[in-house]
């Protein structure tokens, strides 16, 4: 076994027994390369990755390869989600480099760990003559590496304010902006088969999120159109786990067919959340049974005893990808019996299969009782055979040998999901849900946060890895969500006291953005921000919100202001290609039109909040008490004879106060 066995990253502990002497990323490996004057192979990846699988098999299992490795080279295996500052300084230079980024990440440095070469997967015969050519290089022309390098490290340097052209505009945030924001989005939408025109077809949820979010303002039924059949392909697909719940990653193909299969925390995090705003919109049942399935998937299969969420299951079990959630004709036939004819056809199940090598996937691209219709198959028992026949094939999966569990709980991740289940929890109504995001939110706060200080990862009982902004901006976004489904005024306090330490340790002045890594965390050759939605919305763009949530709940103008400032550098790219930046268009909504501020005092007020939480109001601060409360949109706000009262106001300037939700939700509709 290597020194990977001794780390705690489910990643770097499937490397453990490789012939290759593999360090985890540390000082050991760095100062071992600066006294053996040999250059540093980071090979970087995650658990759930297939390729990663692929290569591991492919090239660093093999002993011959390995003594190549081990002779050239001091190498290191790096866990991306572990360390997500270090895959951002090395990915940014690699795609410097001219190569398209992408898992397993291997980057050649110098001693001094300045990259000067970069590639993604290569098959072993590729791989071993790279080694050997990277060596000559080294040897034989070290002054050229050196001089490469120092470029690549010149351009990583560059401030994101001066690289990306990024200015403060003048005047302010205007709804008429928007429409243009749309229209440039909008070419470049699946208009049959949902989601953005390429493949392959990733969910993102950022976009959805602005989607329903212009569409308050708008009522623009594009809009809502294309979030519609986004999300019913994205409920309805291959994407999703049709027998246990969930979402892959993403689909190979343009069709939300075949997934790579591997399930992330992140992404069903933020699928509940969308999931959960689309069914206050338009009360689809789909919706409301997408959540349901989910989170009972993960509460049953991604929850730790100590109350935090693992973080992945892989894509490959007995080494085959997607072994676990494909079928032959002959095993649905068998598990089935008289239920397999009209099962099959809905699924469209052969014995050639659906995808390949005679497997069967189940997707579909209309409800379950659509499909029975279309198939003329549909009786009056349809929905509970249906249902009965899901449950047979996960009793029967229990069976299969499960793909492999990344155990690790994410700070960041966590806090997306406490968001995620808050949001589900105000759709449905459901007790259970919001206890659940509560005791995610009891956990980080007692077994991930020393001092107002968040820790990255937590596993075995141990926490560790100085948190990123990531985390911060996830977490203080779950609190948030918290105080707003429960009028615990705790965690709007630690929201605040994370939101104030984030200020002082991650806030550039000079650009008025955050940092990625702490002042206190390790000093890599670069200092990154990260400004740019993905998959996973920027943690700039989630601090931005972040703030001005916290500002108008607390009245800090400062909080207003420094979130204004950030996203005012963002407007002319949100403007312009809102596709990359789709987070900051959702904020851009907020700061569009008044920002409605609910008042709820009373004993009724969790019961009231509750009956209100029910409709689709986006942009919005809910905020109540029982009593009293010296928060300032609470303060001297009273009962009205003994009732429950509701107060509704706009830049700070409040309508009479109501004790009926229906006649809120009429002064609500006045506001905007």
């Amino acid at each position: 076994m290597n020194r990977l066995s001794e780390e705690t990253s489910p990643y770097l502990l499937q490397h453990a027994h490789n012939p290759v002497d593999w360090y985890p990323w540390g000082d050991l490996a760095l100062q071992k390369a600066k006294e053996e004057r040999k250059p540093i192979l980071v090979s970087i990846g995650y658990s759930a990755c297939h390729w990663c699988h692929v290569m591991e098999r492919e090239c660093f299992e093999k002993e011959d390869i390995a003594a190549v490795m081990n002779a050239y080279f001091v190498c290191i295996k790096v866990d991306r989600e572990e360390r997500p500052d270090v895959d951002a300084v090395y990915m940014d230079a690699v795609q410097a480099m001219g190569v398209r980024g992408g898992w397993p990440l291997n980057v050649f440095l110098l001693p001094d760990a300045k990259p000067f070469y970069g590639v993604t997967y290569l098959p072993p015969q590729n791989w071993t003559q790279l080694l050997k050519s990277i060596q000559t290089a080294f040897t034989d022309h070290y002054d050229e590496l050196a001089k490469s390098a120092e470029g690549f490290v010149e351009n990583m340097v560059v401030s994101e304010t001066e690289k990306f052209g990024l200015k403060a505009t003048t005047g302010g945030f205007e709804a008429e902006n928007l429409d243009g924001m749309f229209e440039t989005l909008q070419k470049n939408f699946d208009t049959y088969k949902g989601g953005m025109d390429r493949a392959p077809k990733f969910p993102m949820p950022s976009i959805y999120k602005f989607l329903l979010r212009y569409y308050d303002v708008s009522q623009n039924p594009e809009a809502l159109r294309h979030i519609e059949l986004s999300l019913n392909r994205i409920a309805l697909g291959g994407i999703y786990d049709h027998v246990g719940g969930g979402w892959a990653r993403y689909s190979v193909d343009d069709e939300w067919f075949i997934p790579h299969f591997e399930k992330m925390l992140y992404d069903n995090a933020q699928l509940l959340e969308i999931f959960a705003e689309a069914y206050s919109l338009t009360r689809n049942p789909l919706y409301a049974n997408r959540i349901r399935q989910t989170i009972k998937w993960l509460s049953s299969e991604m929850r730790s005893p100590e109350g935090g969420f693992y973080s992945a299951l892989d894509a490959d079990s007995e080494g085959i990808e997607g072994k676990y959630y494909i079928w032959t004709q002959s095993e649905l036939t068998e598990i089935l019996g008289e239920d397999f004819e009209w099962f099959s056809k809905i699924y469209n199940i052969s014995q050639a299969g659906n995808w390949e090598h005679g497997y069967n996937h189940l997707h579909l691209t209309e409800t379950p009782a659509q499909a029975a219709r279309s198939a003329g198959v549909y009786t009056d028992q349809f929905e509970q055979k249906y249902e009965n026949v899901l449950s047979k094939l996960f009793e029967k999966r229990k069976e299969k040998i499960r793909p492999g569990l990344d155990d690790k709980i994410l700070a960041s991740w966590n806090g997306l999901l406490i968001k995620g289940l808050a949001e589900c929890y105000r759709a449905l109504g459901d007790e259970n849900i919001r206890e659940l995001a509560l005791s995610i939110g009891e956990f980080i706060a007692s077994s991930m946060t020393v001092e107002n200080k968040l820790f990255h990862s937590h596993k075995n009982g141990k926490s560790s890895v100085t948190g990123f902004l990531e985390d911060y901006a996830a977490v203080i976004q779950g609190y948030v969500a918290l105080y707003q489904i429960s009028f615990d005024e705790n965690w709007l306090i630690k929201a605040d006291q994370l939101a104030a330490y984030t200020i002082t340790n991650f806030f550039d002045q000079t650009e008025n953005f955050f940092h990625f890594t702490d002042t206190y965390g390790e000093a890599l050759i670069a200092r990154k921000k990260e400004l740019f939605d993905n998959v996973i919305p920027s943690s700039n763009s989630i601090m931005a919100q972040n703030l001005y949530s916290l500002g108008m709940m607390l009245d800090k103008f400062e909080y207003i202001e420094m979130a204004d400032q950030m996203l005012s550098k963002m407007s002319k790219l949100i403007l312009t290609d809102v596709q990359w930046v789709s987070n900051w268009a959702a904020v851009y909504c907020t700061r569009a039109i008044p920002t409605a501020e609910i008042a709820i005092i009373g004993n009724d007020a969790d019961a009231i909040r509750k009956d209100f939480d029910r409709f689709f109001v986006p942009n919005k601060i809910v905020m109540g008490t029982k009593t009293a409360s010296e928060l300032p949109l609470l303060q001297h706000r009273t009962e009205i004879n003994s009732k429950t009262a509701i107060y509704i106001c706009y830049n700070k300037t409040c309508q009479l106060p109501v004790t009926e939700v229906e006649k809120a939700l009429e002064q609500l509709g006045g506001g905007s």
